[in-house]
């Protein structure tokens, strides 16, 4: 049995086994594909989202103040990201080589991937409902609704706060179910249900985090940018330009966060199913099932990738506290290298009387 079950690596969901199908499925292909594939997809997202998150946490942290809700939620979603980033490198050596770190840490690492991947989505909602009644304020609207008074700056922690405790509770089962267990000749990281609720426990778990982590800020996205394109429509034709510029921006994030996030999410709740019914029975079909969740799984990681770039690199308030960091850095650079060639050697100090425009001038211009 150790030879042809197999259990998918994958930290909240699909975890999967073929001991309730009557004819065995051997996945050595599966897994052979999952030890190539996996590490190379998730050392290409851990570069790349580390830079970009750690950029965006390191201009906040200069400037160390928020001023607006979309700042505070693009500062929760990049250690979101960054806490889901720093799980990667232990699913590549589970995908390689197998679980080695224990029970422990198989929990704490099964647990921050979950309760991250759905805390950046539910960010992402976040910040589309307050560009959202951004637009309603300009337009005159901030003193109408019970939503803008709710949703506003001095009630942005008990935002955060219920973000991460709803992402906490999704990722609870996997601190607690989590474990090491070995099968295929190797230890993997899995969550073991109880058998009361192996099945409708855990689907009921998944649709969840479906619903949550996809449908919900899917909902929200498309609602609010919408009427954000209805408000945009109305500028004056002279500022056409803006508008179609701001339209495509808002079409690149949904588009995005479909295209990155539908597929995985499809075949979550494909499994979810399944794991009631138990509508594939053919080995093949299983087959082909992992490696397209596989293949989703790393699709919807590249999201944290790119969070940095649709969402701060293009706001124009983050492209201000960027501009302020890289002037005071530049000139704390021209200051150390002046103060450098103020103090010359003894060698050095008849040239610089003969040359007194060789030292550098601050200039209190800088372009990025």
């Amino acid at each position: 049995m150790d030879e042809v079950d197999y259990y998918y690596h994958e930290n909240s969901s699909f975890n999967y086994s073929y001991e309730d199908y009557p004819a065995l499925c051997e996945k050595g292909d599966v897994r052979s594909f999952a030890a190539f594939f996996l590490p190379i997809v998730y050392s290409v997202c851990l570069v790349a989202g580390l830079t970009g998150n750690i950029l965006v946490l390191a201009v906040y942290a200069y400037h160390k103040r928020l001023k607006t809700m979309t700042d505070s939620f693009l500062s929760h979603l990049a250690v979101a990201d960054l806490l889901l980033l720093f799980t990667l490198p232990f699913w590549a050596a589970d995908a390689a080589r197998g679980w080695e770190l224990g029970d422990a840490v198989c929990r704490i690492v099964s647990a921050c991937y979950t309760l991250n991947f759905t805390c950046c989505m539910l960010l992402l909602a976040c910040i589309s409902l307050d560009r959202y009644l951004a637009v309603l304020r300009v337009q005159g609207g901030a003193d109408r609704g019970r939503l803008q008074q709710l949703f506003n700056r001095r009630h942005c922690w008990k935002w955060c706060s219920a973000v991460w405790g709803t992402a906490f509770l999704l990722g609870l089962p996997d601190l607690i179910f989590s474990e090491v267990v070995w099968t295929s000749n190797r230890n993997i990281c899995v969550a073991i249900y109880p058998s009361s609720m192996a099945r409708s426990g855990k689907a009921v778990l998944e649709v969840a985090e479906v619903l949550l982590g996809f449908l919900l800020p899917l909902l929200v996205m498309v609602i609010c940018y919408w009427s954000v394109c209805q408000a945009l429509r109305n500028l004056p034709i002279e500022s056409r330009g803006k508008k179609w510029r701001a339209l495509r921006v808002l079409l690149i994030v949904v588009g995005v966060f479909v295209v990155t996030q539908l597929p995985y999410n499809v075949l979550k709740l494909h499994r979810a199913v399944d794991s009631v019914y138990i509508f594939v029975t053919h080995c093949q079909t299983s087959k082909v099932l992992d490696q397209a969740t596989q293949v989703a799984e790393s699709l919807a990681l590249i999201h944290c990738c790119i969070n940095p770039i649709l969402y701060a690199f293009m706001g124009s308030s983050f492209k201000q506290h960027m501009v302020k960091v890289a002037k005071k850095f530049e000139q704390k650079r021209r200051k150390r290298s002046r103060r450098t060639r103020e103090t010359p050697t003894q060698g050095e100090e008849m040239d610089m009387s003969f040359n007194s425009h060789s030292a550098t001038q601050e200039t209190n211009s800088f372009s990025v």
